[in-house]
């Protein structure tokens, strides 16, 4: 162009409203405690996450709490509070936000006929007046409002563009269309956004947002339907997760803009290289593996078995990767560090790994890396990840497994002996089960009394190799509490004992405050 420097198209941003902590929390099974809420909250600060809804204050003295210390140590992001459109949510909603830098209250009521007539059982009259007095009264607490007409992909348009249009007048900023239950599919998805945006001439000077989920498969692709038609923020959670089948993946809908900028036209002000880190830190916390073939973040996301594929990447990479895995974080960097290393090297490379521990924390983990470098050859970063986090996000410690013994063949009965301590006393027992595994619950329950249930169970290889840190998950019930448990060792029958106490310890704690607003 004759010297001209060619300029790079400024790009129009896309909001990214992250509810992980709040609709992914609803996930079966998953609780979080307000420890490892305020752990995540701070990843997706890292991340850059625009909005983070940190939880519903009024569903819970846990959840207000939670939404209460993220509003007041996270200023990076806009925090956000889901209410009904009840006076006394939004109340709760406002004074949990206090604290915070830049606040948002967002509202909801269900707008669909089968909503309206069978769950709230009013007629659309009084659910247009509930709406336009909760964004009145929200508005006087929080500059920034947001509204959700529930279950909007089966409401009537017409009935839609009139309570939008309602909602607008009484100083809402962002409206959000969700798609529930997870209907509606890409044509007919971005079709309702186009009328939306055709039939209410005022949402032009808002922001409108969708909110898709996932039962149909589809949560993604109708997210990114609706950012062709005039959405601008897209409402999202780590790795998927959500009630049901769960929500739009926040990885795969920010990759997708990025990768295909050239169809999209929009950009993020996501992080892109902080995606790997939390999506395993969410899988963690949460006692939800990534499925293999997740897009973007499973373990098979960048692997090639094919023999022609092998080929092509080793020449050339991107005839079979559209995106690096540097590109989200994933380095396959091994880390040289082994049993003679000092605190010094083990420090510089956990701040590498973005961990930033005190002295106590510091000492904890190296200690916990020194155990485990005698057993183990190689030490990789995953191993580092979890020993930190053991460290780091751990609940008290009510019982904690001291020794275990198996005895078990083909032949034998399997017999487990175990020694539990709990505060300054140790108990011993033992158990005979059907495996080993089994063996060493039952003497568990021996020592604490306890009867719970156990739901689900699940093992993983952490890193590679004979000696591989293996990493144990497991859900128990007791009653109405679900919680999840995590154990990590090189000896998988460890691991499992390990993530059982876990479980039990997660029980009696969350029982013990459930009183005191933690949950």
């Amino acid at each position: 162009m004759k010297g001209t420097a060619l300029k790079e198209k400024v790009m129009e941003r896309i909001i990214i409203f992250d509810t992980t902590l709040r609709d992914g929390e609803q996930s079966p099974g998953v609780g979080f405690t307000v420890r490892e809420k305020l752990e995540i909250a701070r990843q997706l600060e890292r991340l850059g996450v625009d909005v983070l809804e940190a939880g519903f204050p009024a569903s819970s003295s846990g959840d207000f709490e939670a939404v209460r210390q993220i509003a007041r140590e996270i200023k990076g992001p806009v925090i956000a509070a889901l209410a009904r459109a009840v006076p006394s949510d939004i109340k709760k909603a406002a004074e949990a936000l206090k604290e915070a830098k830049r606040g948002r209250i967002h509202v909801f009521i269900a707008t669909s006929p089968i909503h309206m007539k069978y769950k709230l059982r009013k007629d659309p009259e009084e659910v247009l007046r509930l709406a336009r007095e909760a964004v009145k009264m929200a508005k006087e607490y929080c500059q920034e409002v947001e509204f959700s007409p529930e279950d909007a992909s089966r409401s009537d348009p017409s009935f839609l563009y009139e309570i939008i249009s309602a909602v607008l007048e009484e100083g809402a900023g962002i409206v959000n269309i969700p798609d529930t239950v997870g209907y509606s599919v890409p044509e007919e998805f971005g079709s309702l956004i186009r009328n939306i945006m055709k039939n209410v001439p005022t949402i032009k000077e808002a922001t409108l947002s969708v909110h898709c989920h996932n039962d149909l498969g589809m949560a993604t692709a109708n997210s990114l339907s609706a950012i062709k038609n005039g959405a601008r923020q897209i409402e999202c959670t780590v790795n998927g997760i959500g009630e049901r089948a769960g929500n739009a993946s926040l990885e795969e809908v920010v990759m997708a803009l990025k990768t295909r900028r050239d169809f999209f036209g929009f950009s993020t002000n996501i992080n892109t290289s902080e995606i790997y880190r939390t999506s395993q830190l969410v899988s963690r916390l949460a006692g939800m593996p990534v499925q293999p073939n997740k897009a973007i973040v499973g373990k098979n996301a960048f692997r090639h078995a094919a023999g022609i594929h092998q080929d092509g990447v080793l020449k050339e990479a991107a005839t079979y990767e559209i995106m690096s895995p540097s590109s989200i974080g994933l380095e396959r960097e091994e880390l040289v560090l082994g049993k003679l290393s000092g605190r010094h090297a083990f420090k510089e490379r956990l701040k590498k790994l973005g961990f930033d521990l005190n002295a106590l924390q510091l000492e904890a983990a190296f200690k916990a890396f020194k155990e485990l470098a005698d057993k183990k050859k190689e030490i990789f970063d995953e191993d580092l990840v979890f020993i930190v986090e053991e460290q780091t996000l751990q609940i008290p410690q009510i019982y904690s497994l001291e020794y275990i013994h198996i005895v078990t063949g083909n032949q034998v009965l399997p017999t487990a002996t175990v020694k539990i301590r709990k505060e300054e006393k140790i108990f011993q027992e033992a158990a005979c089960g059907d495996g080993p595994i089994d063996a060493a619950y039952r003497a568990i329950d021996r020592v604490v009394g306890l009867k719970v249930k156990l739901v689900d169970y699940s093992i993983r290889s952490v890193t590679g190799g004979k000696d591989a840190l293996g990493e144990v998950m497991v859900k128990v019930q007791k009653e109405e509490s679900m919680v999840t448990g995590r154990g990590i060792s090189t000896d998988i029958i460890e691991a499992s004992a390990k993530a059982y106490v876990n479980a039990i310890n997660r029980l009696i704690y969350r029982e013990k405050v459930r009183g005191k607003g933690v949950k």
